[in-house]
């Protein structure tokens, strides 16, 4: 009975299928994908690639015109001459001064640098015997049984000092280690040839 069943739609699909073989009932053909197709999947197409190389040169071409340009042209300018008092303070304002002339005087003197134009007593004395800065107090002067140990071992303290300073109006007591004075009028210096003091410079 089976057989007469099976024959019978051969039968009827060898008359109305022509074109395709027969099949037979109950089985399933399962297709496999071709190579071709999953080639075309697995790989991406040749226009997405050329897209790629093609925004990679563009890339590639802005990189190397930014390189390429070095910014606006500047033009160099030179500036303008200093002028000549600038140029005189700039060279002068590392160095430092010496006294036109070497002044000692009492306290109503002013103290600073002596210059042709102005006169002052110089505040920046230095011994060139004991190499010991000259100290110099107003309004005092020195006793009178002062000596040499004494300065040797007490200059520049002013609290060990003044146990030989007497006040006095107007006169100014100097002392290094090795020579003192005390003066009330302007004096220049090389009239005491006794003295090694020496300007030790201004700024």
């Amino acid at each position: 009975m089976a057989d007469d069943l099976d024959d019978l739609l051969d039968e009827v699909e060898s008359k109305f299928c022509k074109d395709s073989p027969t099949k037979k009932p109950g089985k399933i053909k399962t297709v496999q994908p071709s190579a071709k197709k999953m080639d075309s999947k697995q790989q991406p197409s040749t226009s997405r690639v050329g897209k790629s190389r093609k925004e990679g040169d563009d890339l590639n071409d802005i990189i190397r015109d930014i390189c390429a340009d070095d910014g606006p042209d500047l033009s160099l300018t030179t500036p303008p001459a200093a002028s000549s008092s600038n140029s005189n303070l700039k060279e002068t304002s590392g160095h430092k001064f010496k006294c036109f002339n070497l002044i000692l005087g009492g306290s109503q003197c002013s103290k600073g640098l002596c210059t042709v134009s102005e006169q002052r007593t110089c505040d920046q004395l230095r011994c060139t015997s004991c190499d010991f800065k000259v100290v110099m107090f107003d309004n005092y002067e020195w006793q009178r049984d002062c000596d040499y140990l004494f300065f040797r071992n007490n200059v520049p303290d002013f609290q060990k000092l003044k146990a030989k300073l007497i006040t006095r109006r107007d006169v100014r007591a100097y002392a290094c280690q090795c020579s003192w004075r005390s003066v009330k009028e302007a004096t220049d210096i090389l009239n005491d040839s006794t003295l090694k003091w020496v300007c030790g410079k201004h700024s």
